[in-house]
């Protein structure tokens, strides 16, 4: 008697997928998209997570944006911790440059309205997060320490636990940990000393 459910599909095997794209196979392309779409989304969602309210770009767009800096089909990736790394970093590099467009137009609006309130805004303290200290602060420790930014990008930016860090990067939960709590302690003291001056 056969079952009524249908077999569970076997997960695709990303690396494949990426060495077919690089090759320029026919629509290995889109089978990549909606292979990893839903985990890019998911990625997204977490970044934004700690965005400013009333920015109106949501998971889809920054999935899009980040798809776009990956430069498929002509970018090569080794597997499928090299394509999340790369992903993760674009979207870090997206973040980044639209809180420095926001920041921009803010100044223009700023120098448009009322040179008062530019010195009223001065005096403001800054947003808990810095995204442009943070990311300074990251090119710093990637000189030092490349794998701790590799695991600050994937547990910040792309909201991955540290099990799945440490698949990711295909080393120990005990490393992921360690790193991890070495790589916020020295950017808490590098970011500590920016705001101080």
């Amino acid at each position: 008697m056969a079952d009524d459910f249908p077999a569970a599909q076997p997960e695709p095997d990303i690396t494949l997928l990426l060495q077919t794209v690089r090759n320029g196979g026919a629509g290995a392309e889109q089978q990549l998209v909606e292979a990893v779409y839903a985990e890019l989304r998911r990625l997204a969602a977490s970044n934004l997570r700690g965005d400013r309210a009333g920015d109106t770009t949501g998971p889809t767009a920054l999935v899009h944006e980040a798809w776009l800096r990956l430069g498929l089909p002509n970018a090569a990736f080794d597997d499928r911790r090299h394509f999340f790394g790369a992903a993760a970093r674009a979207m870090r590099q997206a973040l980044v440059d639209r809180h420095r467009q926001r920041n921009r137009q803010k100044r223009v609006h700023r120098v448009a309205v009322d040179a008062e309130l530019d010195s009223l805004a001065a005096s403001l303290p800054l947003p808990p997060i810095d995204l442009l200290a943070l990311d300074e602060a990251l090119t710093a420790l990637e000189l030092i320490d490349p794998r701790m930014v590799q695991i600050v990008q994937l547990r910040y930016f792309a909201g991955l636990s540290v099990e799945e860090t440490a698949n990711a990067l295909a080393v120990s939960e005990r490393t992921v940990k360690r790193e991890w709590n070495v790589a916020r302690a020295w950017l808490y003291q590098r970011l500590g000393r920016n705001a101080d001056g």
